[in-house]
């Protein structure tokens, strides 16, 4: 890149690069060869005893210690009734943004890297916001670019239709696994001409449900992207009436009761993260029949490659069912499975997000610079407009040992975090639960060994060679 002479150093742009990552691009790979040389299987078992550790202390302190950390603290105060709606703007300016982007898809540079559309999808969005979401709160809220079209064309007037509530979050859940299987099983998900396609009929397709169904009902059970949004939006330490503080999910907690479709969903983005992973490993292209040194292209595998999501998915439902049914069953607790199931299985949202952060923390260091880099010449013209200066990509951290063991610490250090925080999670929804301290921790023996062995998973994943 020859337009771009100054070297950037990756970790002091890691703040812009956490909104930076990309589906498509695994240049993680280059460094899994000094990852193999780590002691990763120390790594696994320390992370695993933490959880392990978590759960005994759990079971040994008083219960209101255990609730104590996810009581918020006010540190103001505001009106306890529905929060302030957003105005029409924010939501027009994003929509405006979202079809300036399709036309760049569609007329602009065949180079996902060179294009600000599959940059703008895959990094600034999927890792960025998605990651500003879960820290900060609600952002999507204000910012989704259908609130604003949606009222300029349906008004206040009421939906056409309304949504069946047996269907609860059934459409979300759709959705989401069809933009996961649009981005693991398409054979170029980052060219921008078949990605400006995709992300018009998405924005078609998601305006045209928030006009007939009603944008509030659409975007909190029809459309996926905003259901996942909302969902990792409750992880925010703060919220509302008022501002208040607490150990992040704390508003989890204290949501009304959830259905089960919404149980599903929180677990259906959770074994999208942990797919997005394994359908890299040498152990998955081996299970399907695929040797990794001879690699195919993605073309070949496209049904594999869709079961296997979808597969993945439903197992990890069913898994989940199953250690909250034992629990209750041991515990002997007069709950039902579904009041139990759509309670618990939201706690699930710090490993996945953990994971999110992990997974993608080292193709962000190198696609933030090419956000970067666009930034800094948005039309290709030499023009610097925010006056950031020429900019040359780099991965040479992913070659240096030192650099590359911090990364791997990074990210296992926020796989463990986020299982150690659904652990907490898990145990104070069961004290909510069941009345009886004893019988809540008792349920909860099953739960926590699906924990302590999906740390097993979440870090395996991270360690293993990677082949496609």
């Amino acid at each position: 890149m020859s337009r771009h002479p100054r070297s950037v150093k990756p970790l002091a742009v890691l703040a812009a690069a956490l909104g930076a990552v990309a589906w498509p691009v695994w240049p993680h790979v280059s460094e899994m060869g000094l990852v193999l040389l780590l002691p990763t299987e120390i790594y696994m078992a320390a992370g695993a005893w933490t959880v392990a550790l978590t759960v005994l202390a759990l079971a040994l302190v008083p219960p209101r210690w255990a609730e104590a950390p996810f009581r918020p603290l006010t540190l103001a105060r505001g009106p306890s009734g529905p929060g302030q709606q957003p105005g029409p703007w924010p939501s027009l300016a994003t929509a405006a943004l979202t079809l300036a982007l399709i036309a760049a898809g569609l007329s602009g540079s065949r180079d996902p890297l060179g294009n600000p559309l599959p940059l703008a999808v895959w990094t600034v969005f999927w890792i960025g916001f998605v990651t500003l979401q879960g820290g900060v709160g609600d952002l999507w809220h204000w910012l989704n670019p259908w609130r604003g079209a949606a009222a300029l064309i349906a008004g206040q007037g009421a939906p056409l239709l309304r949504l069946p509530e047996r269907l609860g979050h059934a459409p979300a859940i759709a959705g989401l696994l069809i933009v996961a299987a649009f981005a693991f099983a398409h054979p170029a998900p980052d060219d921008p001409a078949v990605l400006a396609i995709a992300v018009a009929l998405w924005w078609g397709a998601s305006l045209a449900g928030c006009v007939v169904f009603g944008t509030e009902v659409w975007l909190a059970r029809g459309e996926g992207l905003s259901a996942l949004l909302r969902l990792f939006a409750g992880l925010a330490p703060w919220g509302g009436p008022g501002v208040r503080v607490a150990l992040p999910g704390w508003r989890l907690l204290e949501a009304p009761a959830a259905s089960t479709t919404a149980g599903l969903l929180a677990l259906t983005t959770l074994s999208i993260g942990s797919f997005d992973g394994l359908n890299e490993t040498f152990w998955w292209l081996a299970l399907i029949g695929v040797n990794p040194l001879e690699f195919p292209g993605r073309s070949a595998i496209i049904g594999q490659t869709v079961a296997g999501l979808l597969s993945t998915t439903v197992l990890l439902w069913a898994v989940f069912a199953a250690a909250v049914w034992a629990g209750l069953r041991l515990a002997r607790a007069e709950v039902t499975l579904a009041t139990a199931f759509a309670r618990l299985a939201p706690t699930v949202l710090p490993i996945a997000f953990g994971y999110h952060i992990a997974h993608y923390l080292t193709t962000a260091l190198v696609n933030g610079q090419y956000v970067q880099a666009a930034l800094a010449d948005p039309l290709g013209t030499g023009w610097d407009p925010l006056g950031l200066g020429p900019v040359t990509v780099t991965t040479g951290f992913l070659n240096t040992p030192d650099s590359v063991e911090t990364i791997f610490q990074v990210q296992a250090g926020a796989v463990v975090l986020g299982h150690v925080l659904s652990i907490l999670l898990a145990h104070a929804a069961a004290l909510r639960l069941i009345a009886e301290p004893r019988r809540a921790a008792i349920s909860q023996i099953p739960l926590a060994a699906f924990m302590i062995a999906y740390t097993f998973l979440g870090l395996w994943l991270l360690a293993a060679p990677k082949g496609a």
